[in-house]
């Protein structure tokens, strides 16, 4: 019986914990944190019911991908990246359009957001080219022009809509080059092209993006998620009159975040902050084991507690001691594939498995940042943790990708003990 089960769980254990974790407190904290969809759905058990559904699938697609040799992703790279050029260009033409951005796409019955697929297409693309590149001295120099060609792209076309999320993958692609030894003078000039385009973004977004009436943000603020994909709450619902009907949203969540004063507790206006202020009433009344799963009282009020604003309903049940928890699990998870990484004899699955660990990591790390007050509203939801559909199913999927590289790197590592 223990071999079997063994057999299943395959790979590196430490993952497997961490992965087991995560999936756990996602269980407890959305259940407890979806107390607006049961108040307005009439089911108390549906919501969690349809989570645990999606965790427990999405654990099964884990065990099937940690049985396929890492070389058959490599196959599979031609077919996603037509996938996703496809379904990015489908998204901004008939996408669902829900609180002012085209972000996923109905079919068959199901909604999915093609950026999910994107994110982790360009990882393993990005990986290949790398490996396929790599020199004594560090990667070709073409191998940057290369990346660049497919990421651009790409990122473009996810920016449109969701430019946290494509913010998020040129980061993790970027890391991912700086690895991969990717030339620094070029490095350098890239760093300097994005300081140039982030300065040229802020003032296209505060020329041209028009400033959200309180009304309208008080209104947007009461819808929820209306289909079971991850979507942002924060998201207005007002078309910009500038070039981008983004530019709206994007102008008063800078404008919210760099516009901080200390107002005394009387004063402060709790409809004018309203996602924010009820994160840090949550936390402030966290203390250091907290009130304990279940007794959140602010999940109430935050229209996205089981989704961007998770984190604040873990602290506030959890207390800082689980707050910190959850973060060193994605530390450990980070850690673990950069050792696996390390014993990989070929290159491609020691990029992969690096690039798909920071995509995880460095979301959380936005997420958490986001729910604390550290980094303006991004709408990215906690990975593993956090209420979704096709998004969870996708995030366990790279789970079972790091977990087949894990898998071949022990195996390798085990014969050439016995060779010596």
């Amino acid at each position: 019986m223990n071999k079997k089960i063994g057999n299943l769980f395959k790979g590196d254990k430490v993952i497997w914990m961490v992965f087991f974790l995560l999936c756990m407190i996602s269980i407890v904290e959305v259940f407890s944190a979806s107390s607006n969809l049961t108040y307005k759905t009439q089911n108390y058990m549906g919501p969690i019911i349809y989570h645990t559904t999606m965790i427990i699938f999405g654990a099964l697609v884990a065990v099937v991908t940690l049985n396929v040799p890492c070389r058959y992703f490599k196959l599979m790279t031609p077919f996603l990246l037509v996938i996703s050029a496809v379904t990015l260009l489908w998204v901004l033409v008939g996408g669902e359009s829900i609180n002012g951005a085209n972000r996923v796409i109905s079919l068959a019955g199901f909604t999915f957001q093609p950026s999910e697929i994107a994110k982790g297409t360009m990882v393993l693309v990005t990986a290949q080219i790398l490996s396929a590149m790599q020199r004594e001295t560090g990667a070709d120099r073409k191998a940057f022009k290369y990346i660049m060609m497919i990421l651009l792209p790409t990122v473009f076309l996810i920016g449109i809509e969701n430019l946290s999320t494509a913010a998020l993958l040129f980061a993790v692609i970027f890391l991912m080059m700086f690895i991969g030894r990717v030339p620094m003078s070029q490095m350098g000039k890239l760093m300097g092209v994005i300081a140039v385009l982030a300065v040229v973004f802020i003032v296209l977004v505060f020329t041209l993006g028009s400033i959200e009436s309180r009304e309208t943000e008080e209104a947007q603020l009461t819808e929820t998620v209306v289909n079971d994909d991850h979507i942002d709450a924060n998201e207005t619902s007002i078309k910009s009159h500038g070039i981008f009907h983004r530019f709206t949203t994007q102008r008063n969540r800078i404008l919210k975040f760099v516009q901080k004063q200390e107002v005394a507790p009387e004063d402060y206006d709790i409809e004018e902050n309203f996602q924010v202020g009820h994160a840090n009433i949550a936390i402030a009344s966290s203390g250091i084991i907290g009130k304990g799963p279940g007794n959140s009282l602010e999940r109430d009020y935050l229209p996205q507690a089981f989704s961007d604003f998770i984190y604040a309903i873990i602290i506030e049940e959890m207390g800082i001691i689980g707050a910190a928890v959850v973060a060193f699990l994605y530390i450990v998870l980070l850690y673990r594939a950069a050792r696996i990484a390390s014993r990989c004899e070929n290159n491609f699955p020691a990029f992969l498995i690096m690039g798909l660990s920071l995509l995880l990591v460095i979301q959380a790390t936005f997420n958490m940042m986001v729910a604390v007050g550290l980094a303006p509203v991004t709408g990215q939801p906690l990975p593993l943790v956090s209420k979704g559909g096709t998004s969870t199913i996708i995030n366990c999927a790279y789970i079972g990708v790091i977990l087949s590289v894990s898998r071949s790197a022990k195996m390798k590592k085990e014969v050439k003990e016995q060779r010596s």
